[in-house]
């Protein structure tokens, strides 16, 4: 078995209604976001999948996180920062933006643009061949949660 890992570190922000402490408030961290990637096999580079169309696959993506503020929609001030500060404000429906959150929603996207890229919809193609693991949000240098789906 053949694993890589990219790794995306971008700023972003969250408050966490249902919390009792300080994180509650609003607040950011330096995340780093680590997608693993497995194969049986190397393709015909030595590859397991290019890096260059990891990048393709979810820096637009990623890229909304960052400088951003995470939200739960249920949260008395949602509507009130969604019309301050319009797209950077990232809903995340019914719960809290937390770390397990964020690499549940990181993974489903991924695991569509993985499906994209096997199809032919970027500048690269993946082989069917490879699989998302698990996707690793590090909120602090201490600090990860992840997912790896292993729920379907």
């Amino acid at each position: 078995m053949y694993r890589i890992c990219k790794r995306i570190e971008l700023e972003s922000g969250h408050l966490l209604s249902k919390h009792p402490g300080n994180c509650q408030f609003p607040h950011g961290h330096t995340r780093s976001v680590e997608l693993i990637f497995a194969a049986d096999s190397l393709d015909s580079n030595d590859m397991v999948i290019d890096f260059k169309l990891i990048k393709e696959m979810l820096g637009d993506f990623l890229e909304r996180f960052d400088h951003a503020l995470c939200m739960n929609t249920d949260d008395a001030n949602y509507e009130l920062f969604r019309q301050s500060y319009g797209e950077r404000i990232i809903p995340f429906e019914h719960q809290d933006p937390t770390s397990e959150a964020m690499a549940y929603t990181v993974f489903r996207h991924a695991q569509e643009a993985l499906r994209r890229a096997i199809e032919g919809e970027f500048s690269y193609r993946a082989r069917a061949c490879v699989r998302l693991e698990r996707v690793r949000i590090w909120e602090t240098s201490s600090c990860w949660a992840e997912y790896d789906g292993e729920d379907n």
